[in-house]
């Protein structure tokens, strides 16, 4: 067909399925990281959420994220079904894969981001809202999102995208909004009876994060959309800024705790892929350096110190890692970003170029707070229907068999 590349196209759909990879990859790091009798609810929260909003994608999610646009707020529903869309390319946002491709690699970031939510409230969320949560909150939360920093149509852009503002991958959309709204959600819901159980099977977690590192590269080096030079530097940022922030987490315990662990390693790894998701296409490898150690650093003493002072019960860090880390990353954008890598992108602030930043912390304030608010809402919506959290009965037998009658492991 008229304008496909055929490398192109190859490498968005191995990259999609890369991304695909990260939700079980994150359901085995958030599963080790749980007591054994929530491990499979645990899990299922990932696999739901790859079900339900793929579903929810096609319908009518992708149309309100990338649809043609309505006052730069959100997309419309002319999309819907997958009505006006054919196999050749959408040039507002490739010109070279077929819609459809675009359409399932912007799904699975879709997909990643309200499974990352689910670290927060993991053990104590009923199973029932948690359907409803994610459905709601990827409808009226991620979509409009995506479209205020993503979407684009006929010359008609997001209002943050028109803004100015950089996030090649998700630091805003997919990093931010995850984290922001983990915190609410975990403050809503309350603390665990036991709110620092020990992981029940550490080598699943660390499995799991690897799958994770190894899927970052779809995520990130496949927002290029193209085998190019940009892709190259995403990938070469993202795996730079991973092991800079696994650097900075072990430094850290070592000079804090006397000694490094291996779920540490992987969590700072994990806030260094966050930190650099907005900024890989746009910044040079050695900055990447600079924003994973950084991001490491504030994710160790947000989920150390910051978690305990504030008292709240982020059951799986993913406001310390995701939330911290990808606000620090929107900002490193805006300061390290340089046209020498790419064209496309803009100058940052240690190139004299303080209108990105202005932008971006602009748009770090208005998605926090919609995200915030947005999340609070849905929340107390949802609870006028359906009980939010479990009963302590529930809690103390474990979720997987009060609220799935079934047991991960089975002694004989």
């Amino acid at each position: 067909m008229q304008g496909l590349n055929g490398a192109d196209m190859a490498f968005v759909i191995f990259s999609a399925a890369l991304v695909m990879l990260m939700t079980p990859g994150l359901a085995l790091f958030y599963g080790g990281m749980v007591r054994s009798k929530n491990v499979l609810s645990t899990t299922l929260h990932s696999y739901a959420a790859l079900v339900i909003i793929s579903v929810q994608w096609i319908f009518f999610g992708y149309s309100l994220a990338f649809g043609p646009d309505i006052h730069g707020l959100i997309g419309s529903l002319d999309w819907s079904f997958l009505q006006n869309i054919s196999l050749l390319p959408n040039p507002d946002y490739s010109s070279t894969i077929p819609q459809p491709l675009f359409l399932v690699f912007q799904m699975m970031f879709s997909v990643i981001t309200v499974a990352v939510i689910s670290g927060a409230f993991a053990e104590r969320m009923k199973f029932p809202a948690f359907i409803l949560f994610i459905l709601l909150w990827s409808t009226f939360i991620y979509d409009p999102l995506a479209h205020w920093v993503w979407g684009n149509s006929g010359g008609h852009a997001g209002w943050l995208k028109q803004l100015g503002v950089l996030d090649f991958a998700g630091g805003l959309v997919v990093e931010l909004a995850s984290g922001i709204s983990g915190l609410i959600a975990a403050i809503m819901l309350g603390k665990r009876k036991h709110t620092r159980p020990e992981p029940h099977h550490v080598p699943m977690a660390i499995l799991g994060g690897g799958i994770l590192w190894f899927g970052w590269f779809g995520f990130n080096a496949g927002s290029a959309l193209a085998i190019n030079g940009t892709a190259v530097n995403a990938f070469l940022t993202t795996n730079t800024s991973a092991a800079a922030g696994a650097v900075a987490f072990i430094a850290c315990e070592w000079l804090i705790n006397k000694k490094p662990t291996i779920l540490g390693t992987l969590s700072g790894a994990i806030a260094g892929l966050v930190a650099i998701t907005p900024g890989c296409g746009y910044v040079a490898p050695m900055s990447a350096f600079l924003i994973g150690l950084v991001g490491g650093t504030l994710s160790f003493f947000a989920i150390v110190f910051l978690k305990s002072k504030l008292g709240y019960d982020d059951a799986l860090d993913a406001f310390g890692c995701h939330g911290v880390a990808g606000i620090w990353g929107v900002i490193a954008t805006a300061v390290f970003a340089t046209k020498t890598v790419n064209p496309a992108g803009a100058d940052g602030l240690i190139y004299g170029n303080f209108a990105l930043m202005k932008a971006h912390l602009i748009a770090v304030g208005a998605c926090t707070a919609y995200v915030a608010v947005g999340t609070f809402v849905i929340l107390k919506v949802i609870g006028l229907f359906v009980k939010l959290r479990t009963e302590n009965t529930d809690e103390s037998a474990g979720l997987d068999v009060s609220l799935h009658g079934e047991k991960a492991y089975t002694i004989f």
